[in-house]
């Protein structure tokens, strides 16, 4: 499995490398230009604007045509807008740029793919991966970037990302294949007020907005604070996030643990929002004396929100995967990346307006508000079951009989049809019920040799 998915998360990785190496630092090369709270806030969030528009026709399109075309063709937009970036003379080309970075909305189509060639039952553990790879390219970023913008300038950062774009392309035309398509025969048809009315995929969408969007507020923070309240230099930037970053990457190896293997996902998601609100109350209250900062404590913070990031992120789009029904998953899956990506958006521009004319302490006050909600959201979550698969042979069973099965015996999810791999997948909740019993079940199912 881990040789099917790792293409895809290397081109992932590189697309996210270059959203996350500008990240740290884009705050300061907007202020640069002389950039009011609202520009400001578009130099950081315009490219999570458009994501949220392109993403869902982009998915339709790779529906209907090539999805390794389309994500060629998403990915070369991308180059065209980090040039632009590049290129940059005043704060209205550079928004102009970031509006066009995010045009080549390419992550739903990515994680499609994904599904096409990736067995049923490791999709979870493939979706996992695919977020650990993602953390990895934020961890990346949060070294490189600063390090590049210290020695060559902020502008430079553009270039390096359009070079990780080419290069993503490289791997995706010649050493990824074209994923074959994939046909089921489900019960239900995924309809959009299923998905909606559905209170724990509300509830895992709502964190992967609350998560992108204190994420980027965070990083529009930290470099505005540390060069103006602080009064510290810019390239102490990279030593601080390195340290955070390595925070980052210890805390990922136990929280996928618990989560995935103990089950444990609901806790592991209050400790990681947990640590968001302690790291903005340093936040807050690291900056309450203007005349004389702590600067120990805001330090303090930005290392506990790290660790959080590192939490949450490599299993938040394996939960949304679970939360949901067969029928459902490209549908839910899309609204939880359009959900990060507003979160990103309004972070962006909430950090650029909060820090103009709140200042640090009161916008971090505020965050910690939301925080408390956000808890309060997540306790009503539901821990998803043990979710294992039992794969019968389409030829041997009746399809319609599997419609009794539920009502023979608890713990079954769903069952649906693999029209090209001619499976019937049953889908159950290993804490409740054995694949032995299921197949027991099942033998009364099965086609009667003269059939």
């Amino acid at each position: 499995m881990f040789a099917k998915v790792l293409p895809f998360v290397l081109v992932s990785s590189l697309r996210f490398l270059g959203l996350f190496i500008v990240l740290p630092v884009i705050a300061l090369y907007a202020a640069h230009f002389q950039a009011n709270a609202l520009m400001m806030g578009l130099a950081v969030g315009g490219a999570y604007l458009t994501q949220i528009l392109f993403q869902t026709p982009i998915g339709v399109l790779s529906d209907r045509y090539n999805r390794k075309a389309v994500v060629l063709w998403c990915l070369a937009v991308f180059v065209l807008g980090s040039l632009i970036c590049f290129l940059a003379h005043n704060i209205h080309t550079l928004v102009l740029g970031r509006l066009i970075q995010g045009m080549g909305a390419m992550g739903g189509v990515l994680s499609a793919m994904v599904a096409d060639v990736v067995e049923e039952e490791k999709r979870t553990k493939a979706m996992a991966f695919m977020g650990a790879g993602i953390f990895m390219a934020f961890t990346a970023g949060m070294v490189i970037g600063p390090s590049v913008a210290a020695k060559f300038g902020e502008e430079w950062l553009f270039l390096l990302t359009a070079l990780l774009s080419l290069f993503a392309m490289f791997l995706m035309a010649f050493k990824v294949p074209n994923p074959p398509k994939i046909f089921y025969s489900l019960k239900e048809k995924p309809r959009m007020s299923d998905a909606l009315k559905d209170k724990d995929i509300f509830i895992i969408n709502i964190c992967s907005f609350f998560e992108k969007c204190l994420m980027t507020l965070i990083f529009v923070l930290i470099p505005l604070a540390i060069v103006h309240d602080f009064k510290m230099d810019k390239s102490a930037l990279w030593e601080i996030y390195s340290l955070g970053a390595l925070l980052g990457m210890v805390s990922m190896a136990p929280a996928s643990i618990i989560a995935e293997k103990f089950n444990k996902a609901k806790g592991v998601l209050l400790s990681g929002v947990a640590m968001f609100l302690v790291a903005y109350l340093c936040l807050a209250l690291a900056d309450r004396h203007a005349s004389s900062p702590t600067t120990w404590l805001f330090i303090t913070g930005i290392m506990i929100f790290f660790a959080g990031f590192g939490t949450l992120e490599p299993i938040m789009q394996s939960l949304a995967s679970k939360l949901c029904k067969a029928h459902q998953r490209g549908l839910v899956l899309g609204l939880f990346v359009t959900y990060g990506y507003a979160g990103s958006f309004v972070g962006g521009l909430l950090g650029g307006v909060g820090y103009k004319l709140l200042g640090v302490e009161k916008t971090a006050f505020i965050v910690v508000g939301v925080c408390v909600l956000w808890l309060g959201l997540v306790f009503f979550l539901n821990n998803p079951g043990q979710q294992k698969n039992v794969y019968f042979p389409l030829d041997a069973f009746e399809r319609e009989k599997f419609q009794a099965l539920e009502g023979m015996v608890g713990g079954i999810l769903e069952w649906y049809v693999n029209e090209t791999q001619n499976v019937i997948i049953v889908k159950y909740d290993a804490s409740q019920i054995s694949e032995e019993k299921i197949i027991q079940a099942s033998v009364a199912f099965r086609k009667s040799p003269t059939h």
